[in-house]
Order: C-alpha cells, then sequence, then structure tokens
C-alpha cells in the first residue's frame, strides 16, 4: 500500500500520479485525507482528556490523603464521565482508521515517472524487439488445429471434466508441457541465479491482500470450502499466480540487509476465475481458467530496484530466445499498468497461428508497495529498519507460450520442430506427423 506519510505530506502530488491511472483513482484521495485527519482529530482529543484524567487521578489521591472524601467522590464521578468519553474516541477512531485502511488497500500503487502517459494497451510503447516472425511455404495452423491433429490437447474432454477454460493434456502435448516447465526451472536456478521453492496451492487471504490481489480482484478468485462447513469459505483460495505464495513468505519478518537480494523461482498452476471477463473459456488455449506458470520473485534494496528489473526482464526474455521465438517488449503506460506495479514490461511472443502477439510475461517493479502490506522489512546496516522493493515476473507463462511453440516450429509434413533446448527434457527432435 501507499505511504501514508507520503500522502499527509503531498497530497497534491500522489493525486497528480494516481489521476494518470484514471480519473476515479485520484479521486478517492479526498476520502481517504478526510478519514485520516478524522481519525487524527479523534486522537488528539482523546489524548487530551487522558492527560486531564491523569492529572485529576492525582488529585484525587491528594483529596483522599487529605481526608476529603466529598471532593474526592465528586472528582470520581467526573473521570468516569471522562472515561467514558475517552471509550467513545478511541472507539470512533479505530473505526476511522479501519475505514482509511480500507481505502488504502484500495488505491494502487504510484506509477513511476518515467511510465508514458496512456489509457490502455493501445499506448504501450514497444520498447524491444527479437528475432522476425516465422515464415512458410504454406499455410500454417492453428494451435487448436494442430492440437487436434496430433492428440496434443483435448479439448472437449477437458471441458467434460471440469467445464470450459479448463484443459486436457495428452501425450505428447503432457510430455512438451512438463518439459517446459522443467527446462524454466533448470534455467533460472542454474544460469539465473534463483532459489527453487514450490509452495502450496492453496493460500490464506492475507497473502492474496499481500500482493494486491485483494481487496481489488476478489471477484476472479477461487475460494475453497473445507468439506460441507460453509464456515471455512473463503479462508483459503486457490492460488491466481505463485507470486501470491512467494513474495509472501518473508510476510511480517525483519530481514538483514546482508542477505538481499532474495531471488526465488516456482513452478505452480494458476487459477483464475476472471468472472465475466470476455473471452475467457472459448475454445482453445489463449484465455483458460488453469495454467502452469513459472513465477520469478526478487525482493532487494530500493536503490536496486530498477536494475533488478532489467535483470529479471534479461531472465524472462532468455527464455524466447532459447525457444527461437520472435517477440516484442513493450512498456504499460500508466493507464493499462497492474494494480501493485510501479513499473511493468509486457513481453509479447509472436503466434503465427493467430497472427497475433501473445502476452507470456509481465516483468514488473512494485517498489516498497507490497511490502508495506505486508509488513516486510530488512535492518539496513544503520540499524534502521526499511522497507525493500519487491519485483515479479513470469519466467513464463503457459499456455500461451506452447501456443506459440507449437504454431512456430510447425512443418510442412504436420510435424513439429523440438527447439533444442528442450529435446533433453522431451527426449526427442520432433513431434511426429503421426503423433
Amino acid at each position: 500500500m501507499l505511504d501514508i506519510k507520503l500522502i499527509r505530506e503531498q497530497p497534491e502530488a500522489v493525486r497528480e500520479r494516481l489521476t494518470t491511472r484514471g480519473a476515479a483513482e485520484g479521486a478517492r484521495l479526498a476520502e481517504l485525507l478526510a478519514l485520516d485527519e478524522r481519525r487524527r482529530q479523534l486522537l488528539v482529543e482523546a489524548e487530551g482528556l487522558k492527560a486531564v484524567r491523569n492529572r485529576t487521578s492525582k488529585e484525587i489521591g491528594a483529596l483522599v490523603s487529605q481526608q476529603r472524601p466529598e471532593e474526592a467522590a465528586a472528582k470520581k464521578a467526573e473521570m468516569r464521565q471522562l472515561g467514558d468519553r475517552v471509550a467513545e474516541l478511541d472507539t470512533q477512531a479505530a473505526a476511522a482508521e479501519q475505514a482509511r485502511d480500507q481505502v488504502l488497500l484500495r488505491l494502487p500503487n504510484l506509477p513511476h515517472p518515467s511510465l508514458p502517459l496512456g489509457t490502455g494497451a493501445a499506448d504501450n510503447p514497444t520498447v524491444a524487439t527479437w528475432g522476425q516472425p516465422a515464415t512458410f511455404a504454406f499455410p500454417p495452423l492453428p494451435h487448436t488445429a494442430l492440437c487436434e491433429r496430433l492428440g496434443l490437447v483435448d479439448f472437449a474432454r477437458g471441458a467434460k471434466l471440469a467445464g470450459s477454460g479448463f484443459l486436457l493434456y495428452t501425450g505428447w502435448g503432457a510430455r512438451l508441457e512438463r518439459a517446459l516447465i522443467q527446462f524454466l526451472l533448470d534455467l533460472h536456478t542454474r544460469e539465473h541465479g534463483y532459489t527453487e521453492v514450490s509452495p502450496p496451492y492453496l493460500i490464506g487471504r492475507d497473502c492474496m491482500i499481500g500482493v494486491g490481489q485483494f481487496p481489488k480482484f476478489e471477484d476472479q478468485a477461487y475460494a475453497v470450502q473445507e468439506g460441507l462447513d460453509a464456515g471455512t469459505l473463503g479462508k483459503l483460495y486457490l492460488l491466481p499466480t505463485a507470486e501470491a505464495p512467494v513474495a509472501n513468505i518473508h510476510r511480517g519478518e525483519i530481514l538483514a540487509e546482508h542477505r538481499l537480494p532474495v531471488r526465488y523461482v516456482a513452478y505452480s498452476p494458476c487459477f483464475r476465475a476472471e468472472a465475466g471477463a470476455a473471452g475467457v473459456g472459448t475454445r482453445g488455449m489463449i484465455r483458460v481458467h488453469q495454467f502452469d506458470k513459472v513465477e520469478l520473485i526478487q525482493i532487494v534494496r530500493p536503490d536496486q530496484g530498477y536494475d533488478a528489473l532489467e535483470a529479471l526482464r534479461g531472465h524472462a526474455e532468455r527464455v524466447l530466445r532459447d525457444l527461437g521465438l520472435h517477440y516484442r517488449v513493450v512498456l504499460l503506460c500508466t493507464g493499462d499498468l497492474g494494480f501493485a506495479s510501479a513499473k511493468t514490461y509486457d513481453l509479447e511472443v509472436w503466434a503465427p497461428g493467430q497472427a497475433q502477439y501473445l502476452e507470456v510475461s509481465s516483468c514488473s517493479n512494485c517498489e516498497d508497495f507490497q511490502a508495506r502490506r505486508m509488513q516486510l522489512r530488512y535492518k539496513a546496516d544503520t540499524g534502521e529498519n526499511r522497507f525493500p522493493h519487491v519485483l515479479n515476473g513470469s519466467g513464463t507463462a503457459l499456455a500461451r507460450l506452447f501456443v506459440a511453440l507449437i504454431e512456430t516450429w510447425q512443418q510442412a509434413d504436420g510435424s513439429i520442430v523440438i527447439p533444442p533446448p528442450l529435446r533433453s527434457y522431451v527426449q526427442a527432435d520432433c513431434i511426429p506427423a503421426g503423433a
């Protein structure tokens, strides 16, 4: 969340930056400041009355020692009334603080000043490209046709098992999916210095709040109920991304500065209800409710945050280059920025069967926004407790990577060439046409 002290001291500057995300974001600041001011006024009044009560308690003691019981009793009666007022003020201050914090939890991060202004994806500039779109001497097939012809994914039976938006990988498809996951984990641990972790797939509400998924995106989550106990519904959630548990590993901790940077990589399936989102659950693999992803998390000192973002982006790009996939890198404008992010690069891979770019990675620096929500700090060498920058990136996401790979590497005879880095994992050079 945002620093309330910064908001108090520079309200107009904060409002200006929030408004670049959209008019509504800046408008919420007035409500926040009003609640914060009310809380502070109530606390000042309560503290003043408590000071009076402390002085009067001494006066009562003196009256008792002077054997003036009637005056002491009158003072005690006054203090009971004053005590009731203090309790009322404390209750009102706590309510104002809770209301203020609920608004604060719903305010997005401040966009980095370097970001281009814009309202949506059309305003995102391309900052880098690699390779060229694949060319074919035959009409390239879309992934749906390739999957059905080669038995890679059974769309109909996946829907039969869990409903639309769920996939059943089969045969060579399941083998290729598993190979991609293993390749990604090995690349990031062996060559990029990440520590592999395997998080739980069910996570608590605090994890979702910590990374900014809740309360804003609560309607897009899968809540879990334990058996028939309705009272447990919403205590645990299926993770929407490994970012949610992995970024929270050190929630509530104070790390020693020498432990930074912390780098974690994790594989997990990802579950997203995306209620009401257009295109979810339609035939194919572009938009689904469950997909696999290898996630990268870094926790670094603030002065290292943006160097770490460039390195993180490079780690995700390495995946696409090694697999021989043409891609572009776009810098998200202020209006297209994710809720928790201060700066984000999206990596979009070319899918020739779709004749379009597909996002397979977002690499973001959330600065101290998530760290504040998680109360994650580090103790600087000076002894001061500080909030670190927390970064996340897809390294990368499937099933869109799967789509781009099979569409790019399809051959005229109906086979699919396996890119060299995957061959030892798949134990084959190609998926044969007769698969």
